[in-house]
């Protein structure tokens, strides 16, 4: 059974002629009474009474009739449902990234995209480092949010942000004042470390100069303990700048840079390549890209428009 023969069925019904609906179906009446033959043969019995030259609905015939009706309206609905969404999009999008990013670097993102697509809800799946892009590559997730690089040859990535990683003190700590920290200047010292990570991996290599003399005091997988147990003393600790600024410019903690070349992250908006993106994941390509920010003081920049079928919003790379 399939939707055109309900439709050749009813317009036999409303018109009370094979021929006739032949007609409005644009078919051959043998090709008509065959739709029919089939249906009968999988209801197991006649839709048709044939009374000489007119015909007439059999019992079952007029109990299949409100149901295909039905069948069709839902159909109907369905397709319109489907036209106003392109009109205006709903439903969810399902967001990959850890809570540091989305507190620090997707607030503004959020909250544009929300006024543009008021009838999309976006659910914000609580992940760190590779289980955001097993989240993406596993269509568990719409979009992830990950430090770069991401190698994975089935998703798109397209960077939306940078900032350096920047080593924290108490504001009367003697390195405080100092330009730029080496790996040198903390031997000896009690550090905070992020407990994994592409941060961790790059701090490790950025310290093996001295990793006989480095002292790790606690290992944390919260930003906002990074912070507090470093203003409270208890070691350095190493955030990026955009999660710390608050603390910087109320006093409250001193950020250096470190060296001797700056430790610059790239965060990424990943997602996959083989998908088909509705208007509504257009929509957040596009609200992500005119948020980007290429280092950690820039004013965002406004990206070119997302089409249809492709991200024309650059920087994206595969």
């Amino acid at each position: 059974m399939d939707l055109d023969q309900l439709h050749t069925f009813l317009e036999i019904v409303r018109l009370k002629s094979f021929s006739k609906a032949a007609q409005s179906c644009y078919r051959t009446q043998p090709a008509v009474s065959a739709q029919v033959r089939q249906l009968e043969q999988e209801m197991n019995a006649p839709l048709f009474a044939r009374l000489g030259t007119k015909i007439a609905l059999t019992p079952a015939g007029e109990i299949f009739a409100q149901y295909s009706e039905q069948i069709l309206d839902l159909r109907r609905r369905a397709q319109d449902s489907i036209n106003e969404l392109e009109r205006v999009p709903r439903g969810e999008l399902v967001i990959a990234a850890n809570e540091a990013t989305c507190i620090y670097v997707l607030p503004r993102v959020f909250s544009e995209y929300k006024k543009r697509f008021p009838n999309v809800q976006i659910l914000v799946d609580r992940a760190y480092g590779t289980r955001v892009v097993e989240a993406v590559v596993d269509n568990q997730a719409d979009f992830g949010i990950t430090q770069l690089p991401v190698t994975e040859k089935r998703l798109q990535v397209a960077k939306i942000h940078s900032d350096e990683i920047k080593a924290l003190f108490p504001p009367g700590h003697h390195l405080a004042n100092k330009e730029g920290i080496l790996p040198q200047d903390l031997a000896g010292l009690p550090l905070l470390m992020p407990k994994a990570g592409q941060t961790r991996n790059r701090l490790n290599a950025w310290l093996e100069p001295v990793e006989d003399q480095v002292t790790i005091s606690m290992e944390l997988d919260s930003t906002e303990m990074l912070k507090r147990f470093a203003m409270a003393e208890l070691g350095v600790a190493f955030l990026a700048g955009s999660h710390c600024r608050e603390e910087v410019a109320a006093g409250r903690l001193a950020a250096r840079s470190l060296g001797p070349e700056p430790m610059v992250r790239q965060i990424g908006l990943i997602y996959r390549k083989d998908k088909a993106l509705s208007k509504a994941a257009l929509g957040f390509i596009e609200v992500t890209m005119s948020h980007a920010v290429t280092d950690a003081g820039a004013i965002p920049k406004r990206m070119g428009t997302m089409e249809r079928g492709a991200a024309k919003a650059a920087p994206i790379e595969s």
